[in-house]
């Protein structure tokens, strides 16, 4: 049975990895140091752009239904992040605590502007709250990586974070530029999910345990893997060789996915 978070667990889940995101800038020998996952970017770079990010989401959410997101002085002073690692460290927690004031004051079900309108998932302040977790998640991995010390995705977040990528990330009804194909993603906590790429689009489901007798249709394409490494798969902090994951099928159809950019 797939037991879904809750607006509850996903606040609890944004102050659990945004605890660790600051342990981990902590601990690092400076801010100077080059952030792996992000070559241009310096380790206070990084802060300073996640934690605009959750300002800027936190001004959204405040906003309620809209055509756009509010104007840049909503979520942005125009001074950046302190430099000082102490200061730095202040400002992100209150970057945290503005965005998870406006969450519980807005509740899970008020609507709000998003980015993601044709996709599977809803156009509320629960859905920002749900796209918070694996977005800070992901980051605190690139801070762990960058001072040595990366750690896998915990699993609650890692599965429901898979979930939101899927259905809030890469369904949208932008046409599939290729050939038709089935894609199954297989966590190895013992969830998976099916995405079909047509001229229609990109659409998820959640696959269940087939009846008795019954045999589900064969993907063209499939990976398996810990929740943690198929998300971190997804962000591209893996790359498709990863002896971490078991790629089945026709693997040109990951490089199709990773270069498919529906915006454009």
């Amino acid at each position: 049975m797939h037991e879904f978070l809750t607006f509850a667990d996903h606040l609890r889940l944004i102050g659990e990895r945004s605890t660790a995101f600051r342990a981990a800038v902590a601990a690092a020998p400076s801010l100077d140091m080059q952030v792996p996952t992000h070559p241009e970017r310096t380790l206070f770079d990084l802060v300073q752009h996640v934690g605009m990010g959750r300002r800027k989401s936190a001004a959204i959410v405040a906003a309620g239904p809209a055509d756009a997101p509010p104007e840049k002085s909503a979520w942005e002073d125009g001074m950046g992040a302190p430099r000082e690692r102490e200061a730095l460290l202040a400002w992100w927690t209150e970057s945290v605590e503005r965005l998870t004031s406006a969450l519980r004051e807005a509740g899970p079900d008020r609507g709000c502007w998003t980015w993601w309108g044709d996709s599977q998932s809803p156009q509320t302040s629960g859905a920002w709250a749900r796209r918070q977790v694996p977005e800070i998640a992901v980051h605190t991995y690139d801070v762990q990586l960058t001072v040595g010390n990366p750690e896998p995705l915990p699993d609650e977040v890692a599965l429901d974070g898979f979930d939101d990528c899927q259905f809030t990330l890469c369904s949208t009804d932008v046409a599939w530029p290729h050939e038709p194909a089935v894609v199954d993603y297989h966590a190895t906590e013992g969830r998976s999910w099916r995405l079909r790429l047509s001229r229609n689009g990109a659409r998820v489901a959640r696959l269940g345990e087939p009846a008795v007798g019954e045999a589900p249709d064969p993907a063209d394409a499939s990976a398996r893997g810990t929740a943690s490494d198929l998300v971190l798969f997804f962000y591209g902090r893996i790359p498709p060789d990863s002896l971490k994951l078991e790629l089945g099928g026709d693997r040109r159809i990951f490089d199709q996915l990773i270069a498919w950019d529906p915006s454009v």
